[in-house]
């Protein structure tokens, strides 16, 4: 239970050093995050920093944390110096709307939309679409692995979307947008608002990006409406009819967006303007950084790669992957699973006190910013020892009650991620499809950095796909 201010204890929270003027701890924020909000751990179970000239406290214990998200939400409302900074490109998005009736409607409106059988019904396009970009690679030829699995993650979001005809397009200059807006909207969220408030060159260009990238999320939508998408085609019903769900599912062009357009209490145009951009972020930066990350892992273990490869082997027999074989695939979700806890996805959260409270015996006041960070909690010795290891198997079933105490990558609570289920459906997806298509992979630059943008994304990551599986492989 929290108590009144006058109960709380007199003891100060710790303060974070190497605070600046003005600037507080914006430029350790913005120059080494990943070992900075590590560090903190040091500190307390509770830290305080600055984010310019405004203190914000920065929960180190995951059972604290989780009192934050789930025990006592209604002391901490979605908002703080982040979300107030992808408000801006988000809009009132389910990721960053305030808590209340809105978020309520639009989270019951949205729902239908990630139930695993609805997501289902889109299977076999998104394979059928992963399958056609994946088998394009050149033979032996070096790709940059973090822009393919943007692109990769990107399609397969939109066909989920917006159905299988949407125009090639849209898709382009919307992956062609993304990183860019991606880099702004964390610069935007880790510097003081007096300085993103000034009409700076960068300021200006990423307002015109996000501009842009609405326009085109307002043709998807029309696309969407058109007569004819919020139905089941004629060849999908007849597939149904025939017994073959699996042509049905691809015959049908219409996307999981048909659920809000049909629905009877429907969103407004920004509203649904809002939610895909929302649902468009979530899916590139979350999916597309785990998959590089995870191609990377495997590259370095050869013995989970053939782990990988014989769990494929075992249940498709030699066929491509269908929608069916997904949850027959427990190793392949341990290891994404391993690589979503050593990389992110999100490094750093923040909610907003919205009354003073007694938070493990440190006072918080009313309004102050209170800063959770997944990648501190998920690797956090104490649940996961040696946490810089790579190892699946902390995700069996004997060990991973064990782990999951810390385990947040997705949120907890009322303001859990709705997308959970969609990400570990493309994740399967992608990464099945890539393992099947490509029977050898190789690192083909230095290993790559941890670079803390809205994800913990890798800062160069090249990688050849070989259609032999060569001696190495055969080897190990």
């Amino acid at each position: 239970m929290n108590s009144s201010a006058a109960a709380l204890p007199p003891t100060p929270t710790p303060t974070a050093p190497g605070g600046l003027p003005l600037l507080g701890h914006a430029h350790r924020l913005a120059r080494d995050p990943l070992p900075f909000i590590t560090s903190l751990k040091q500190q307390g179970s509770v830290v305080r920093i600055r984010i310019g000239p405004k203190p914000a406290y920065v929960v180190t214990d995951p059972a604290l944390t989780r009192r934050v998200l789930v025990t006592d939400a209604a002391d901490y409302a979605k908002g703080g110096t982040i979300i107030d900074a992808l408000r801006v490109f988000f809009g009132d998005g389910l990721a960053t709307v305030a808590d209340g009736e809105t978020h309520l409607r639009n989270r019951r409106l949205m729902q239908p939309m990630f139930n695993k059988s609805h997501i289902a019904t889109r299977g076999a396009a998104m394979i059928e679409h992963v399958t056609a970009q994946v088998s394009a690679w050149q033979d032996g030829g070096e790709r940059d692995v973090y822009a393919d699995m943007n692109d990769i993650t990107l399609g397969a979001f939109l066909v989920a979307l917006f159905g299988t005809d949407l125009p090639a397009h849209l898709q382009r200059e919307s992956t062609a947008l993304m990183p860019a807006i991606m880099e702004g909207t964390i610069r935007q969220t880790v510097l003081p608002s007096w300085i993103t408030r000034l009409p700076l060159p960068a300021h200006r260009a990423h307002a015109r990006r996000v501009a842009r990238l609405r326009a085109l999320i307002d043709l998807a939508i029309d696309h969407a409406r058109r007569p004819g998408n919020g139905e089941p085609s004629e060849q999908a019903t007849q597939a149904e009819l025939a017994g073959c769900p699996h042509a049905a599912q691809a015959a049908a062009p219409q996307g999981l967006i048909a659920t809000l357009l049909t629905a009877e209490e429907s969103l407004s145009r920004q509203q649904l303007q809002d939610e895909a951009i929302t649902l468009l972020t979530g899916a590139i930066e979350t999916t597309g950084t785990t998959l590089a990350w995870t191609l990377y892992e495997i590259t370095q273990n050869p013995a989970i790669e053939s782990g990988l490869r014989a769990e494929l082997a075992d249940v498709c027999a030699g066929r491509p992957l269908r929608p069916d074989d997904l949850d027959r695939l427990p190793y392949t979700r341990q290891v994404l699973q391993e690589a979503v806890r050593k990389y992110g996805p999100a490094w750093m959260v923040t909610r907003t006190a919205t009354r003073t409270v007694d938070l493990g015996g440190h006072r918080i006041p009313k309004d102050a910013d209170v800063v959770w960070s997944p990648y501190l909690h998920q690797h956090d010795p104490a649940y996961f020892p040696d946490p810089q290891r790579f190892d699946p198997d902390r995700w069996t079933a004997e060990r991973a009650p064990a782990t999951r105490g810390s385990f947040l990558a997705f949120g907890d609570g009322r303001r859990k991620c709705i997308g959970e289920n969609f990400a570990w459906t493309e994740l399967l997806i992608i990464l099945g499809t890539i393992l099947q298509t490509w029977p050898r992979i190789e690192l083909a630059s230095r290993p790559p950095r941890p670079q803390a943008v809205v994800t913990v994304k890798p800062d160069s990551m090249a990688m050849a796909f070989h259609a032999e599986r060569g001696r190495r492989a055969l080897s190990a």
